[in-house]
């Protein structure tokens, strides 16, 4: 049995509209937001590696590991300042985040 292309971007599509879907739907907890980008960046790592191996060329699968050294650091940062958020205002929910002080 040969897993043809539609197949890998019927799944990223999937993926990505699930991700669309959580960002839009839950607006309050910022992991969820956060866990919601990192399916986005997932999907995309789909599309590249499906065209990279029905092309023949290893340019999109090289290029995922950037991608994921990318979203690595994010997720890094992100849950740094949530943390912080956390320990300030005891909350990390996104309509208690609007407010900055100096």
């Amino acid at each position: 049995m040969n897993v043809g292309l539609p197949s890998f971007l019927l799944l990223a599509g999937i993926v990505f509209s699930i991700a669309i879907v959580g960002i839009f739907l839950n607006r309050r907890n910022l992991i969820v937001l956060l866990m919601c980008i990192e399916l986005m960046l997932l999907a995309v790592n789909f599309n590249f590696i499906a065209f990279g191996r029905w092309l023949g060329d290893l340019n999109g699968q090289v290029f995922v590991f950037f991608i994921l050294t990318v979203a690595a650091a994010e997720s890094a940062i992100g849950l740094a300042i949530l943390v912080v958020l956390f320990r300030e205002r005891r909350s990390i929910n996104v309509e208690n985040l609007d407010t900055m002080r100096g």
